[in-house]
């Protein structure tokens, strides 16, 4: 059986983050969404995505096909109930698709409305899905929990050297390569994942449930409190809540980051703050691309969602509840509004357009940083969406 992952429509409401992305591969807890699929489907999936989108995260179709809805969160028993699915068959929970089996000849090339007349089949599994942006913190804690035992389950942790303090040390799983030094680790309300050569270094303190992701470094002195969820390869400092970094950022230094999700390949400048709870403790509304307004959260925890790729310089401060699209570059005093479009630049005193090929060559520098090739096809994904995001530059 083939598996393929498509966003349905979540997509638009998860922008920034799948501006460059397919949905699957938006990181909540320790794993993406894709890597959860696989990991219960003993499968690789491909992504059914934007078409500009399509050359760097290809479609694999075969005869016979389930179409996987992204935005739900596998387990065992709706894997379980997929794998009894009929040709033309729907698993769904209420109003919620969760899968289609699907021949290759009826699937669109585009992230559409399905097929109208199926037979639908009802789940039994309690459904948790990614709807909206803040939906990646209301979710992350308990999925760094599930994704710590599915992980972990029957497995042997390195040692815990004798320099780091430990509470619970047996909710803490410390992966080939690391190096934890004269750190303090309290798992006492929640389990700590620290990746394969991640560096935790000297008096670092991390209260799970948190995870380090692979190639990550805890710089010295820093806190990170729980819900906490570090990508691959990147660089954390200061202090840290409730946060998740999808992967190859740096928020290295001093400053406050709560509640906040940032994508890869961003820099945090040092004692950079976001704000994540208002004066007047009001529910916090955030910028909706579908909507194309701000919409309630219906939480009065709310930081700021940094797009991938986008920078800001030292002692910046965010607002309670931003928004700040792709390829960014934000600097200077005071707050800032609580929505930057993509591809500009400037600070409270106004913004202007970034001069596209001079941001090319800042991406190429990241990726250089971080050993990787910025390619061609990762250009061209940018151009559609600094052509995409045009229209919300008009109204700086």
């Amino acid at each position: 059986m083939n598996y393929i992952l498509f966003g349905a429509q979540a997509r638009n409401h998860l922008l920034p983050f799948t501006f460059i992305r397919p949905l699957a591969d938006i990181r909540i807890g320790i794993m993406t969404l894709r890597e959860k699929w696989e990991f219960f489907l003993g499968k690789k999936t491909s992504s059914l995505t934007q078409p500009y989108l399509a050359e760097k995260f290809p479609l694999v179709k075969e005869d016979d096909n389930i179409l996987l809805n992204a935005s739900v969160l596998p387990d065992a028993l709706i894997v379980e109930e997929i794998s009894h699915l009929l040709p033309n068959q729907t698993l769904v929970s209420d109003d919620i698709l969760i899968a289609h089996r699907v021949r290759s000849e009826d699937i669109n090339n585009m992230d559409t409305e399905l097929l109208d007349e199926v037979e639908p089949m009802q789940s039994k599994s309690s459904i948790k899905k990614l709807s909206r942006l803040w939906d990646i913190l209301r979710l992350n804690q308990e999925e760094i929990t599930a994704d710590f035992r599915l992980l972990t389950n029957g497995r042997k942790s390195q040692p815990v050297p004798a320099c780091a303090g430990v509470i619970s040390p047996a909710n803490v799983f410390i992966e080939e390569g690391a190096r934890v030094e004269m750190a303090m680790i309290n798992a006492s309300e929640g389990p700590v994942y620290i990746g394969r050569d991640s560096h935790i270094m000297d008096g670092a303190m991390i209260r799970g449930p948190v995870t380090i992701g692979e190639g990550s470094v805890v710089r010295m002195g820093a806190k990170i409190y729980g819900g906490t969820s570090v990508g691959p390869f990147s660089k954390v400092g200061g202090e840290v809540q409730s946060s998740v970094i999808l992967g190859y950022s740096n928020k290295a230094h001093d400053g406050f980051m709560g509640h906040s999700v940032v994508g890869e390949w961003c820099n945090i400048g040092a004692d950079t703050n976001t704000s994540n709870l208002k004066i007047n403790y009001d529910r916090v509304k955030l910028w909706d691309y579908e909507e194309k307004s701000f919409v309630s959260t219906g939480s009065i925890f709310c930081g700021t969602f940094f797009g991938d790729h986008s920078k800001c310089g030292i002692n910046t401060m965010f607002n309670t509840g931003t928004v700040v699209g792709v390829s960014a570059q934000i600097f200077g005093s005071g707050f800032m509004r609580n929505f930057i479009p993509s591809f500009t630049w400037g600070s409270v005193s106004g913004f202007s357009t970034v001069d596209f090929n001079k941001a090319i060559e800042v991406a190429a520098k990241v990726y250089e940083r971080r050993k990787k090739v910025f390619t061609q096809v990762d250009e061209n994904i940018l151009k559609s969406v600094f052509e995409h995001t045009m229209g919300y530059r008009k109204i700086l």
